[in-house]
């Protein structure tokens, strides 16, 4: 589904207290503002420039209210959406001694005092509670961050804490080695909350006794099933709620903090610092990195803030006029907080399983249809399971039947008895094929009609010998073909020949008299008959060589010619348009020059401010004149342009056309000049491809590299067994590196390409 974007809501609670600075702190009637008022400094002088009021608008101010309405106002709505998918998140900021903690966790020594925490709780097992359709199981984990440091507050050991890691994956940021813990009910989750608030770090602080010295997060993790098995409905539903109380803020100047206190408060600040950042350039749309590695409880927020996910903030603030810059800055980041949008989605997941359980039982629900069907029709008993052994013997056995026959028809009953019979027709069909093809073998060598060079070697056999018959060549699919022990002798390369299993059309019309006399007479070695016939004319082996091996490299060159015939083409009309347009000025000119002498010798007419005064005709001499110089500068630019083009496009040509000869060379001399055993290695299935090896070294090679390679081999197992795998790694890295050094060639951009 299409995610539909939010803005974060944000809040601001006040701390109750008895100096609560009126005059400095007024809200709007609405409890959706707050304007902070500050006396100007009568020790700065007269002149003093500095801002004294400030207005903040915000989703609701919470000023002396009860930890119920506060729930009620931030946290209800988010938790029961993450009831139905959606992840939330709910983060505490502000000063140290503000009340984030009070507001996150709340007081344990009075019920009424809980926070948002033990309330969330409370609300997704009275929706389990609740729930009659749905499968709702809880999980719970709790994360501290001190000191930059992971921690796992409700880990049995206490040496897990250098193994947790921050991990990103396409589902979104987690935390490995953080222990989740399942919760049946209500009180099994607070137990674990209330075991993690033991361990948290805390210290007696100058604004707090009990300060919070650590972000803490915890984490309820909801899995939503549901109890209907219908196959629609097979989805599991996954969400998480986010509840972070962060550490709080805090000047070193004002609170004179030392020792462990003053370090903690410099990674506190630190943290913040970044998270702030994190704020400023997730509201600026024109940025494209985040930086949420910065620290590590950035990295833990990055699907909170940016992610697809409810967010809430809550801006803890102390009413006192000596806390007012703590209390501005608190403001400030609560505002740039609305400023960010989120996209929360639903996290649905489907049960593989539990679909595969349900498709088997509709399955069986459709064969038990199908056999009360063939009841009432009163067919005979049939089987919808996989055919046996024996029901595939006896469809094999009515087939050859069939084939021979013996009988007029297949018994057939079901679909899967239609499938069998296909399937036995056809291996029928391609063990006959091979059976032929093995018989062709054996007799004749088969000749591709486009083999210039065998088709002539095949003609010359037919003059030298009588009684040798060539077949034909018929339509486009028709192949040649004469007696392999002639012709054998007189192939350019057997890396040349064509051997198709099909759409052969066979003739034999050989005498046996010659059949035996030939069989008789020994064959000379086809080395020194490679060596005795001279190899077709370059233009012939050109021809065949751009039909076949060439053809991509021929296609290119023939793309990029044609794009360079076009381009000059239309430089050509551009160019005589630019003559015309010259001409024209010319004439216009020397009209207008025409018309200025013809006036002066009238006598020139001026209005009241001075300004000349010309007739129509020419003034639009003039206006024609402007018209055609603007298009003679778009004309002439775009002939600049054309002829940049022209010579690009005329290297792409002369690089094509090089790489086409060099390739023609290769291939001519590696397929006619060198011997039969080399073209051996040469062929798809060797391990050298054309192109690889120089065809000096390849006329001087005595054994192949395979056969040094085993040779090494029985040299080097005695001694080191284990260097069979080392050399062939090598071997096979030499193929590629040579493999790679044959670079693709380029091609011209047509006009409606990008950046043409």
């Amino acid at each position: 589904m299409h995610a539909a974007e939010k803005k974060v809501r944000a809040f601001v609670r006040v701390k109750p207290t008895a100096h609560f600075a009126q005059d400095v702190i007024k809200f709007g009637p609405d409890n959706k503002s707050i304007d902070i008022y500050i006396k100007k400094d009568a020790k700065k002088g007269v002149v003093n420039n500095k801002q004294t009021d400030w207005s903040f608008k915000l989703d609701g101010v919470l000023h002396n209210t009860s930890q119920e309405l506060t729930y009620e106002t931030v946290a209800k709505k988010l938790v029961s959406e993450a009831l139905t998918g959606y992840n939330g998140t709910i983060m505490c900021y502000g000063q140290t001694g503000a009340g984030k903690t009070y507001t996150m966790t709340g007081a344990t020594a009075e019920y009424k005092h809980r926070g948002i925490i033990p309330r969330a709780v409370q609300q997704v097992f009275r929706a389990i509670a609740c729930s009659v359709d749905s499968f709702i199981t809880v999980r719970i984990s709790y994360l501290e961050i001190y000191n930059e440091t992971l921690c796992d507050l409700l880990s049995t050991t206490t040496s897990n804490d250098m193994q947790m890691a921050i991990v990103d994956c396409p589902q979104g940021v987690y935390v490995k080695g953080l222990s989740i813990h399942s919760v049946s009910d209500e009180e099994d989750a607070l137990n674990l909350l209330f075991e993690g608030e033991t361990n948290r770090v805390i210290a007696e602080h100058s604004l707090n006794k009990n300060s919070s010295r650590s972000h803490c997060i915890f984490t309820i993790y909801i899995e939503v099933r549901s109890r209907v098995r219908v196959l629609s409905d097979i989805r599991c539903i996954n969400s998480k709620i986010n509840l972070i109380d962060l550490a709080g803020s805090e000047r070193l100047s004002k609170t004179r903090s030392e020792g462990r206190v003053l370090k903690e408060a410099a990674y506190i600040n630190k943290s913040l610092s970044f998270l702030e950042q994190i704020i400023i350039a997730l509201a600026d749309p024109k940025r494209e990195h985040i930086p949420f590695r910065q620290s590590k409880l950035t990295h833990v927020l990055k699907d909170s803030l940016g992610g697809k996910c409810n967010t809430v903030l809550v801006a803890n603030i102390c009413g006192e006029a000596l806390h007012v810059e703590e209390t501005l800055s608190s403001l400030r980041f609560a505002t740039r907080m609305k400023w960010i949008t989120t996209e929360p989605v639903v996290n649905v997941t489907y049960d593989s399983e539990e679909t595969v359980k349900t498709l088997e039982k509709e399955i069986s629900l459709l064969k038990q249809e199908l056999a009360m069907h063939d009841s009432l029709v009163n067919r005979s008993l049939v089987t919808y399971g996989p055919l046996t052994d024996v029901q595939v013997a006896e469809i094999k056995s009515q087939i050859h039947k069939y084939l021979q026959g013996a009988i007029d028809e297949i018994d057939i009953m079901n679909f899967r008895q239609v499938q069998e019979v296909f399937k036995q027709f056809k291996l029928i069909v391609r063990q006959q094929e091979g059976e032929v093809e093995t018989r062709l073998r054996s007799k004749y060598i088969l000749i591709d009609k486009n083999d210039f060079a065998t088709i002539a070697a095949a003609q010359k056999v037919m003059a030298d010998q009588a009684g040798v018959y060539v077949g034909e060549l018929r339509e486009d699919r028709t192949k040649s073909l004469i007696s392999g022990r002639d012709l054998a002798a007189h192939l350019p390369s057997k890396s040349q020949v064509t051997v198709p299993t099909k759409n052969l059309d066979v003739k034999e019309k050989a005498r046996n008299e010659d059949t035996v006399k030939n069989d008789a007479q020994p064959s000379k070695p086809v080395s020194e008959e490679i060596s005795q016939r001279s190899p077709p004319s370059k233009a012939v082996a050109f021809e065949q060589f751009k039909e076949e091996c060439g053809s991509e490299i021929n296609r290119i060159f023939k793309e990029n010619k044609s794009i360079l015939l076009a381009r000059r083409k239309r430089s050509s009309t551009v160019a005589r348009r630019i003559n015309i347009i010259k001409q024209e000025m010319e004439d216009i000119k020397k009209a207008l020059e025409a018309q200025r002498q013809e006036r002066s010798q009238q006598g020139e007419y001026v209005d009241e401010k001075g300004r000349l005064i010309i007739d129509e005709k020419e003034f639009l001499l003039i206006m024609k004149l402007k018209d055609l110089k603007e298009e003679y500068r778009c004309s002439y630019a775009e002939l600049q342009d054309l002829k940049a083009e022209i010579q690009y496009c005329q290297h792409l040509v002369d690089r094509c056309r090089n790489k086409l000869i060099s390739e023609f060379e290769i291939w001519y001399r590696e397929s006619f000049l060198i011997p039969t055993y080399v073209q051996n290695a040469l062929k798809p299935s060797g391990n050298i491809r054309p192109g690889m090896i120089p065809i000096n070294r390849v006329m001087c090679l005595e054994e192949d590299e395979q056969e040094r390679f085993e040779q090494m081999q029985e040299a080097m197992l005695p001694t080191g067994p284990d260097s069979v795998a080392f050399y062939k790694a090598k071997m096979k890295t030499d193929q590629k590196v040579m493999s790679a050094g044959h670079s693709s060639l380029p091609r011209a951009r047509t006009g409606c390409e990008p950046g043409s």
